[in-house]
């Protein structure tokens, strides 16, 4: 998600995610192939995003948790993302401050 991210690779980006997963947003949900391709076209690829790992670490639920710093033509500044996933595939990528 994230190399396809920083090479503006939106199918690759899509293709990273299940075909029922769920993309949170600051409370917004993206379900699936079709509203997390709108929410990238939107928010991410979109807005010519580069995202840089600045750590990561598992949670108290299982998540994977990792710190990120974002650059581009939208949101710029650090956060976190959490995510869940299962054979290969994210089927959970919540946005978290």
């Amino acid at each position: 998600m994230f190399d396809a991210t920083n090479a503006g690779d939106s199918a690759a980006f899509v293709a990273a995610f299940a075909d029922d997963a769920v993309l949170i947003d600051w409370g917004r949900e993206f379900h699936g192939p079709t509203e997390i391709a709108r929410w990238n076209d939107n928010e991410n690829i979109g807005v010519q995003s580069q995202i840089a790992v600045t750590g990561f670490e598992p949670s108290a639920s299982g998540s994977i948790v990792v710190g990120v710093q974002v650059s581009g033509n939208g949101y710029n500044g650090g956060g976190s993302f959490e995510f869940d996933v299962a054979g290969g595939k994210i089927i959970r990528m919540q946005i978290r401050g």
